[in-house]
């Protein structure tokens, strides 16, 4: 029953935001069709079969069966429904076809710009009423490098403090893992080694998806300050309490939070543990638990490691709203050539429903509303550059016939759209087909 619930949930909260997704891309199609005065015959969110729906004015408003994307049928345009019945009579006013190259390129893109614009304002409104959480680097005192990672891999090691990153030294740990700096060809860190300025580049070598680019993680830099101590539990029966660090371990220098949990968790006898509190130093023997591998303490909370929120007014909101729209839309471009030119796997890279489904609820488990809330924007923007690809049947691909006429003075023969739609058509599917087992593979292990 759990899995069942747990499924629900996933399918629930991928639905809400691939609704809102959907519906704002295909109301800028519908705001500017009905602003240049073309006729709207179908305003749908999902593909047909119709499931339910109204009829107001020229145009039926109506949800279809199939969830996984929506369109605004327009008059006089080729579109994916494949209608040429209107190419043998004479273009009325109110048709699409009648109308300015101009006014057909807004239409077109209107759906994508107003995925832009949706970003935008979830990314200000976030910023308005939550403020930014940053991490300053001096709150820093360095990471943790285990042996097995791929941070050792790389040539980071243990102490070094990270003060930069392709060639930039920065304010804030957020900005060494942006999306629009670790998605670069050269990627590269600037560390504090030793009292010593290091330079450590990033081989694609150990980076073959875009996840693994993310390797520097907050939580090689937490240290090994205990932020609760549970009743019963061997550390509070040794007298450990929330506030103590654990300085040494068998006699051992400990520093950071993931380098004690490695020696509680490989340790077969007790453990002499040195524990700094306040302006005293003591010494505990603990045997950790046998079955959990535990001593039972809680490492500290982002707030107590210097965590900082940065609040902003309304018009300095909306250039952090810009900038952050700007930073995903680059590093979601660099991801997709670097995939092109086979730099990372696509494999690996390229997700399809189950992969979305699946991260949206992960982000929404780990940071609610506020993680929502992200992801709906970074697949607002996905959604909008996948759209202005230059692929027939995607508005990518009907801006590039515009533009040609625009550039020639003469349309696109009906012939040459409709092959093109066809072909498109069935890249499209072919597309679906290859993500959906891609997702299968990868989740389910097939």
């Amino acid at each position: 029953m759990d899995w069942f619930l747990n499924l629900l949930n996933t399918l629930l909260i991928f639905g809400g935001a691939l609704m809102i997704l959907v519906f704002v891309h295909e109301l800028g199609h519908f705001l500017a069709a009905k602003w240049f005065g073309m006729r709207v015959e179908r305003f749908s969110i999902g593909f047909p079969p119709r499931v339910w729906g109204f009829q107001k004015g020229d145009t039926d408003y109506c949800i279809g069966a199939t969830p996984l994307g929506g369109y605004v049928k327009i008059s006089g345009m080729i579109d994916e429904s494949m209608d040429t019945e209107h190419l043998d009579k004479e273009p009325e006013e109110w048709e699409y076809r009648s109308k300015p190259v101009w006014q057909r390129i807004i239409t077109i893109t209107a759906g994508v710009i107003f995925n832009m614009i949706l970003a935008f304002f979830i990314y200000f409104g976030m910023t308005y009423t939550n403020g930014k959480a940053v991490l300053p680097i001096q709150e820093t005192a360095g990471i943790y490098v285990p042996e097995s990672s791929i941070l050792n891999e790389i040539g980071f090691e243990t102490g070094d403090k990270v003060i930069g990153v392709n060639g930039e030294e920065v304010v804030y740990f957020n900005e060494l893992v942006s999306a629009s700096e670790i998605t670069v060809d050269d990627l590269n860190y600037t560390v504090i080694r030793d009292g010593q300025r290091v330079n450590i580049p990033v081989s694609s070598n150990y980076l073959d998806s875009l996840q693994t680019r993310g390797f520097l993680d907050i939580g090689y830099m937490i240290p090994s300050k205990i932020a609760s101590v549970p009743a019963g539990q061997p550390a509070s029966e040794a007298g450990l309490e929330a506030g103590d660090q654990i300085v040494s371990a068998n006699g051992d220098t400990v520093l950071y939070w993931l380098q004690l949990v490695e020696i509680i968790q490989t340790a077969d006898t007790a453990i002499n543990f040195g524990v700094q509190r306040e302006d005293s130093l003591f010494y505990a023997s603990i045997t950790p638990n046998p079955e959990t591998r535990t001593i039972g303490i809680a490492r500290p909370q982002l707030h107590n490691l210097g965590l900082e929120t940065i609040d902003y007014g309304f018009f300095e909101s909306i250039a952090e709203g810009y900038n952050q729209t700007m930073e995903q839309t680059v590093g979601i471009l660099q991801g997709f050539t670097r995939m092109i030119t086979g730099d990372i796997s696509v494999t690996q890279n390229l997700g399809g429903p189950i992969a979305i489904a699946n991260i949206t609820k992960d982000a929404t488990d780990q940071a609610g509303w506020i993680g929502f809330w992200n992801i709906t924007a970074l697949l607002s923007i996905t959604l909008a550059i996948l759209n202005i690809l230059p692929i027939p049947i995607l508005d990518g691909g009907h801006l590039v016939f515009l533009l040609y006429e625009g550039i020639t003075r003469r349309e696109p023969s009906e012939k040459v759209r409709m092959v093109a739609q066809q072909i498109g058509f069935f890249l499209m599917i072919g597309l679906f087909i290859f993500v959906m087992f891609n997702d299968a593979f990868r989740y389910f292990g097939l």
